[in-house]
């Protein structure tokens, strides 16, 4: 007995309901191809590694946590544009502009700051495409090996400004690295 189904794509299928051997119903040879399975792996090498140890070697395509630039006089170079959020496919980057004061011209660039920017990393993709969408360059999937560590609340997974900012120290130190 045979029933012919039609697929999506508008092809038919032949379905053929044949009677099953003996050797099939009792599930025999299929429960010792899959013993014979376990056999082989269970003498192989673990691949299983210690994780807070131990850690895995990282791709050359790594993307790992955002990190907010500076620039070589340590102010901060994102302006709020808003291109990160609007090519961002998660949703994920919020921000907030607001206007820069005359006291605060050594801490930002142009006239615009974000007042308030926060990813959340738990609908993050590490896709890259907020940095490719910044015309400062003010975001930078960093290559370092920072990974987001696991937690019990969701409100530690939205970074703000204060997780996000590349440190201060660290903006002397690579400028000081580009003059040398």
């Amino acid at each position: 007995m045979s029933i012919e189904t039609v697929s999506l794509s508008g092809r038919k299928k032949q379905v053929a309901n044949k009677k099953m051997t003996f050797a099939e119903r009792i599930y025999i040879i299929a429960i010792a191809k899959g013993m014979w399975t376990t056999l082989k792996h269970m003498f192989k090498k673990k691949v299983t590694i210690s994780y807070p140890e131990q850690t895995r070697p990282f791709s050359d395509v790594y993307r790992g946590r955002h990190m907010l630039m500076r620039d070589d006089e340590g102010r901060e170079r994102c302006t709020a544009c808003g291109l990160c959020a609007l090519s961002c496919p998660a949703e994920a980057i919020t921000m907030k502009a607001a206007e820069r004061t005359a006291d605060e011209k050594h801490l930002y660039r142009e006239e615009k700051y974000a007042e308030i920017y926060e990813i959340n990393m738990l609908r993050c993709i590490f896709c890259g495409l907020c940095e490719e969408a910044c015309p400062k360059q003010a975001i930078y999937l960093t290559k370092s090996k920072q990974i987001v560590f696991s937690d019990t609340s969701r409100e530690s997974f939205i970074f703000g400004k204060e997780e996000l900012v590349m440190p201060l120290e660290m903006a002397i130190k690579n400028t000081q690295k580009t003059q040398a």
